[in-house]
């Protein structure tokens, strides 16, 4: 499995003034929690996170703070269920996603060898989202 950085208000601050986004209070804390994050949250759980340590934070905060972050290539946009978007850090070394159909939880993977060889040169490639689907180890174990 993918082994997960922690990043520092400072590595993160940084970040985002490399990116030229103004960093704000509410744009540090959605990017550290998301960049700090096991699950790859979706906005819901971003708020429902958040709203705990800003009770005067809205959901359109959120929603706009999330939308900031990917548009200045800091997070990433996942759609790993259908209709429901959750965040990942942008700038990290490429990795696929696998996630439990019984329990739920997401999971970081390493990329398969030779994935970009099978894609002809002539196509410009931007984004590749690699999804495995299945039951985790503890899930596994739990039916056995």
């Amino acid at each position: 499995m993918y082994t997960k950085t922690e990043y520092s208000d400072n590595q993160l601050l940084k970040m985002m003034q490399q990116a030229g986004l103004r960093p704000s209070l509410h744009r540090i804390a959605v990017l550290s929690f998301v960049a700090n994050s096991r699950s790859h949250p979706s906005a819901d759980e971003v708020y429902i996170r958040l709203s705990k340590q800003f009770p005067t934070m809205s959901r359109t905060t959120i929603y706009n703070a999330l939308h900031a972050l990917v548009e200045t290539s800091l997070l990433r946009e996942l759609e790993i269920e259908s209709g429901t978007m959750r965040y990942d850090l942008a700038p990290k070394p490429d990795h696929g996603h696998f996630i439990c159909r019984k329990c739920g939880k997401i999971y970081d993977t390493e990329m398969p060898d030779g994935l970009m060889s099978s894609v002809s040169p002539d196509f410009c490639i931007d984004c590749i989202d690699i999804f495995y689907k299945g039951l985790c180890p503890m899930c596994t174990t739990e039916q056995h």
